[in-house]
């Protein structure tokens, strides 16, 4: 279904898979489960049990851990949490290419369990969309397990995240501005592990002091969080093109602790994916910015960009970021997210062809109200101009 404008507001729940071809491969995901309908919430209510883990001894919460990851499958290849950039047509799109778990985009827990209309357009999933966590911001443990209770049945971890560095979590009060807050964050992981019937996570930065990451990682572990997802750079180390990761400090995390823990930063392509595994003996990987440029990378695909030692073994794929663009935007179709983590993408995933041809990337900039026959049309567009920018695979 091809609109010629969109101006009402779209149900993310709406199932509209008329406008897809009747081609198996395109019906990656069932219909979109709607977390929030009273049937879900009836099941959801009437499943509640006690939860026992306030009894369990440190060596029993840990094994459960361990049991948890085992029974998922121990994914390695992760989508990483990402503001308005790990919806579900895109987590579904990296599922297809080799991701073998994913985060949503991170969610406000006020806002999430004060405002239906938030909840049902921020937060949406389907049967085919697990492992997942749900990742919250929080600084009110109450708060953040009135928003928590919402998801856990549709989720394998309820995520705290203590790592954003933006400007915004300053003002929030929430993120990595919670590092100096130690007892609140303690508060946080404690008040969602006594209380969920599903395990707890966090994702967090790094101190400039190893030790104080050292301590901080140990404190999350025995409040309660049963996975650690470490960024290897500081709060004030924001640009991730500029400045590498700390793998090392990563390692450090990981020896330190007994629960699973995940690495996040310095992940181009698979052989970033390799190295990192070997040199951090993490459990697995997270990718957050390379993904948005290429969706498939854990499937072993690479921009020319990471073509390395002049491409020898490395041949073109038949693949490039237009024919994922078409592949997001018909899940989309089926599955509708705000226009603007739309937008987004194509800005993304089309950077180096909008380079080439600018007045093509300004009639879209130039489009306050987007429609899908508008999108499909650019790509065709760009095809017609000679635009070719192949993703590259190893040879076998």
């Amino acid at each position: 279904m091809a609109f010629n404008s969109v101006t009402q507001t779209l149900d993310p729940c709406q199932h509209t898979s008329e406008s897809l071809p009747d081609n198996p491969d395109d019906h990656i995901c069932s219909e979109t489960t709607n977390p929030f309908s009273p049937e879900s919430v009836a099941n959801h209510e009437s499943s509640l049990l006690d939860n026992p883990n306030g009894y369990l001894t440190t060596d029993a919460r840990i094994e459960r851990a361990w049991a948890h990851w085992k029974k998922l499958g121990e994914p390695k290849l992760i989508v990483a949490p990402m503001v308005d950039n790990s919806e579900l047509p895109f987590r579904l799109l990296c599922r297809k290419y080799g991701a073998e778990a994913a985060y949503t985009p991170m969610l406000h827990s006020r806002i999430f369990s004060e405002n239906e209309k938030y909840r049902s357009q921020e937060f949406t999933t389907c049967k085919e969309d697990r492992p997942l966590f749900v990742q919250f911001c929080a600084n009110d443990p109450d708060t953040l397990l009135e928003a928590a209770r919402k998801v856990e049945p549709y989720c394998d971890y309820v995520d705290i995240n203590l790592g954003c560095p933006q400007r915004i979590a300053k003002r929030g009060n929430y993120g990595a501005f919670l590092m100096e807050k130690l007892p609140l964050v303690k508060s946080l992981v404690e008040k969602l592990a006594l209380n969920l019937n599903v395990p707890v996570s966090c994702k967090i930065r790094l101190f400039p002091n190893l030790q104080d990451t050292l301590n901080y990682a140990k404190m999350l572990e025995n409040a309660g969080c049963t996975l650690l997802a470490v960024h290897g750079r500081t709060r004030d180390e924001k640009d991730g093109k500029k400045i590498r990761a700390n793998w090392d400090a990563i390692r450090a995390v990981k020896n330190a602790l007994r629960i699973p823990v995940l690495a996040n930063g310095n992940i181009r392509h698979m052989d970033d994916v390799t190295r990192c595994l070997e040199e951090t003996g993490v459990d697995g990987v997270l990718s957050a910015e390379t993904l948005l440029e290429n969706p498939a990378l854990f499937a072993g695909f690479r921009t020319v960009d990471w073509v390395s030692d002049g491409g020898d073994g490395i041949r073109d794929a038949k693949l490039d970021q237009a024919d994922l663009v078409i592949e997001y935007l018909k899940l989309c179709e089926k599955y509708p997210v705000p226009w603007r983590m739309i937008r987004a993408h194509v800005h993304k995933m089309l950077g180096e062809w909008f380079r080439v041809h600018p007045h093509v990337r300004a009639d879209f900039n130039a489009q306050s109200i987007l429609s899908f026959e508008f999108l499909y049309g650019m790509v065709d567009r760009l095809r017609e101009l000679g635009v070719s920018r192949p993703l590259y695979v190893k040879d076998v």
